[in-house]
């Protein structure tokens, strides 16, 4: 489907072209791997880009299963149904909140070399990522830039299930989706290039951007 993420924002940016060159206007990126289709959208757009800090929170035992995420400064959101069933207790689900906001902040420190964001009230928001599975990572990054009372939220990305599609429908003022994909078990399954995306290779973009 895509050769690899710059492919793949190119490819949204098509779909996007409503947005193209309109002032008020940022693309957002939500690192680490929506930064490339985030940066080649926005080139092709002709927009700002910046980064959006958002971040998966992780089953304390099996890190890469999504419980929820984190975004800005204090937006939560949690799978309360997956909690309950892994039998999480409060301690060790505060632990890892407290862990993942850390992170959080390292990489907000990182990627964006200690600029303060921009204020987004009035702007239209375009949210990009390089996929979505569960969504959770987005709703939470839709939830934080809500409340900067922006002008319009965009969620843009190149491929999610139409559940995940709907779920952000809810929340978000336009849904832009290259591919709508019912078989979606990993986001990396429709790229032939998902190599995953370093500290380093977020700053080159962004600081070239």
């Amino acid at each position: 489907m895509f050769r690899d993420r710059r492919h793949a924002g190119e490819r949204l940016a098509r779909l996007l072209e409503s947005h193209h060159g309109q002032p008020q206007t940022i693309v957002l990126a939500l690192p680490r791997g929506g930064v490339p289709v985030a940066a080649a959208a926005a080139r092709e757009l002709q927009l700002p880009l910046d980064i959006l800090p958002a971040h998966k929170l992780g089953a304390p035992s099996q890190p890469e299963f999504a419980i929820g995420a984190i975004a800005g400064d204090g937006v939560l959101v949690l799978n309360d149904r997956a909690i309950a069933h892994m039998n999480i207790s409060e301690d060790t689900l505060n632990e890892a909140i407290a862990r993942e906001r850390e992170e959080l902040h390292r990489r907000e420190r990182l990627y964006r070399d200690n600029r303060p964001p921009l204020s987004l009230a009035e702007w239209t928001t375009i949210l990009v990522d390089d996929g979505l599975a569960t969504g959770y990572t987005m709703l939470a990054a839709i939830r934080a830039i809500r409340e900067q009372k922006p002008a319009k939220i965009v969620v843009a990305v190149p491929v999610a299930p139409p559940s995940t599609l709907d779920r952000m429908a809810e929340e978000a003022d336009e849904i832009v989706c290259v591919h709508s994909a019912e078989d979606l078990f990993a986001v990396g399954q429709f790229y032939s290039d998902f190599s995953q995306i370093s500290d380093e290779e977020v700053q080159t973009i962004m600081r070239a951007d």
